[in-house]
Formats: structure tokens, C-alpha cells, sequence
């Protein structure tokens, strides 16, 4: 399937995901002309001066003016109130499209407020690094990952090919799955393990008898790796975790038995069952890396830069 050309792109929000949308559009020709929206004015100056955009506003219903596609970019607790602002200003025929990682609530919140004659297919790529702001995107971000798109019962069809050969086009591979299963994988691959890192950090910053500086100095590679999960942005994680609360609880319960399972393992020196437990884990960590979504190179924690190790 050969992606057409969108004639005018409005990416509603120009941080790591929007920034790479743009530097990814533009590597592949998929946009004649993007436009872009941000609350922030050092963001829009910025978005400009790197030529993400050739048009931004203050506006998020200016920047959707003549659109053929619409893409939210923005964290998904902002959805509700720009699905409402832009809905007036949507062209007819207009794909409209969002980057968040949960979507039961994008359905929610944006659905009710696109108008007939609007195609509204939510998406979620499933890439991205700890670094955030429109200095952090690159196109390569979303090459060999995974795209997932939800669209409701009535999407057009011939809408939804379209923005599965633009993301196709981008690099990635796409699924078409269920909102509400989206949030039940993404609630134990993503959500979960940051619920974990987040927890994890701060615990180790209040032990009483282990000082910050130890706690930095001492970093073992299995306490750093969950420290830059951890510097993802807060706002953005803020509302996945409250728009996906009730997959996130119940893979958290199921993680909590595990856990118990671990401890009990540990208390009566069962090394067997422990053994038998991370070869089962170790043999995931390789299936992920023979299925291209990771590299074994090490980097032992000294990777720098904005794009993630092996691309």
C-alpha cells in the first residue's frame, strides 16, 4: 500500500513526539506543508527556528484550519478541552489522530466532539526516549516499532488504510487492535514497569540509612536503567496512570502476587523456583531483541543523545 500525500499536517504539540512526526514526515515527503500548535511561545519560536513547522499557533483551532490530518501530540489529560476547541474549525473528510499511550480514554474524551464527515481513528506509536521538547526528535524514532491504531466500529475504512500507510511510511509496523485490550497490554509492557521505576527511585532517595549522593555514586546498571525511566516526562505519565487506571490496578495486583511469590522464593531459599523464574524472564528479554524492538549491544548506561541505542 503506497501512502499518499498529505496536503497539509496540523500537529497539535511539538515535543519529542511531534518534533520526530515532523522530522519523520519530511524524510519520507508524506506532508507538503506542517503547521503546528504549542501553548508555549519558547516552544513555537523554537519549533520554527528548527523547521519543524512552516506555520505555528497559539491557537490549536487555528492550526487545524484546512487540515487533512490532525495529530494530538500533546499530553492526553489536554485532549477533551482541544477536541472541543478544534472540533468547529475540523475540514471536512479530515483525518483526526492522537500519539497517546492510552486510548479507552481518547475514545472518551475526543470522540463526542468530532464532527460527521470527520474520521477519528486514535493511534499510539510505541517508541520513544526520556528526553522531551521539541530539540528531542529525530525521524528515525519510530523505524521498526510498533504502531497500534484503535479505530472505532464506524471508521471509514479507506481513512483507516491511509493512516496505516503513513505510518508505514514512517517505519513503523501497524496493528489494529481494541481500545480497551490496547490498555490492557500497554498497562503490563509500559505503564506498570514506570509505576515501578518511579516507585523504585524515590524509595532508594528515602532510605534513611543510604544517602542521594550514595544513591548516585553507587548507581549499579539495574538502578540506572530504571532511573532514566524514570526521568520521562511527569505530566505525560500523571495522566496515563489516571486515564488508565483500572487496566494499570489489575495488572498491579497481578504483579503484587508475583512479587509475593518472589519473596516467599527468597525467604525459604527455594532456589529452584528462583532459577527457574529468570531463566523464564531472560528467555523474554531475548525473544524481544530477536524480534528487532531492542539490540543486545551493550551500552552499559554511556549512550548519550537523543536517539535510543542501535538505531
Amino acid at each position: 500500500m503506497t501512502a499518499q500525500v498529505f496536503e497539509r499536517v496540523a500537529l497539535i504539540g511539538l515535543g519529542l513526539i511531534g518534533s520526530s512526526l515532523s522530522h519523520a514526515m519530511r524524510r519520507a515527503g508524506l506532508a507538503r506543508s506542517i503547521v503546528g500548535h504549542a501553548q508555549s511561545e519558547k516552544t513555537r519560536d523554537t519549533a520554527l527556528r528548527l523547521g519543524l513547522v512552516t506555520s505555528v499557533y497559539a491557537s490549536a483551532a487555528e492550526a487545524v484550519e484546512q487540515a487533512d490530518l490532525v495529530m494530538l501530540c500533546t499530553p492526553i489529560g489536554a485532549y477533551a478541552g482541544i477536541a472541543k476547541s478544534i472540533a468547529p474549525a475540523l475540514k471536512p473528510d479530515a483525518i483526526v489522530t492522537d500519539v497517546g499511550s492510552v486510548k479507552g480514554s481518547v475514545v472518551r474524551d475526543v470522540g463526542p466532539s468530532i464532527p460527521v464527515g470527520v474520521h477519528f481513528i486514535p493511534g499510539h506509536p510505541i517508541a520513544g526516549t526520556e528526553h522531551s521538547g521539541p530539540h528531542a526528535g529525530f525521524a528515525e524514532l519510530f523505524d521498526g516499532r510498533w504502531c497500534i491504531l484503535t479505530p472505532p466500529n464506524a471508521a471509514d475504512p479507506d481513512a483507516v488504510d491511509r493512516l496505516k500507510a503513513f505510518w508505514v511510511a514512517l517505519g513503523s509496523h501497524v496493528e489494529i487492535m481494541d481500545a480497551d485490550h490496547h490498555d490492557r497490554v500497554l498497562a503490563i509492557t509500559s505503564h506498570v514497569p514506570h509505576l515501578i521505576a518511579y516507585n523504585i527511585v524515590n524509595t532508594a532517595r528515602h532510605l534513611e540509612r543510604v544517602t542521594d549522593s550514595e544513591v548516585i555514586k553507587f548507581s549499579a546498571g539495574g538502578f540506572r536503567d530504571f532511573t532514566r525511566i524514570a526521568a520521562s516526562d511527569p505530566i505525560m505519565w500523571r495522566d496515563v496512570f489516571l486515564n488508565n487506571k483500572e487496566a494499570v490496578l489489575e495488572m498491579l495486583g497481578r504483579f503484587t502476587e508475583d512479587l509475593t511469590a518472589l519473596q516467599r522464593a527468597i525467604r525459604f531459599g527455594e532456589g529452584a523456583t528462583l532459577h527457574q523464574l529468570f531463566t523464564e524472564a531472560r528467555a523474554t528479554r531475548r525473544s524481544i531483541i530477536e524480534a528487532g524492538q531492542d539490540t543486545a549491544a551493550p551500552d552499559f548506561g554511556r549512550h548519550t543523545g537523543g536517539k535510543p541505542p542501535g538505531t
